[in-house]
């Protein structure tokens, strides 16, 4: 079982007055994601770096951490990253 740990920038836009996510990016490090989602919520309402490790062989989420986020973010996007 190999973990494989891949850096991600959410991006969130406005849908009918509601919060919703965008566009997801895959960055190559964890500085390199906090760089770019802080570069991009100058054009977005919200933006979030994630840090995701899984399996690589069966895909099966082992944990999602917020490393940061910029502008608005969903009150409940924590927990939705955990399935809760």
């Amino acid at each position: 079982m190999a973990m494989r740990t891949t850096y991600v920038v959410q991006t969130f836009v406005l849908k009918r007055k509601r919060l919703v996510p965008g566009d997801r990016q895959v960055a190559g490090t964890e500085s390199g994601a906090m760089k770019k989602a802080e570069a991009m919520a100058g054009r977005m309402p919200g933006t979030a770096a994630l840090k995701i490790v899984a399996d690589d062989e069966t895909g099966e989420l082992e944990s999602a951490t917020i490393l940061a986020q910029f502008g608005e973010v969903p009150d409940d996007f924590a927990e939705s990253l955990q399935g809760g």
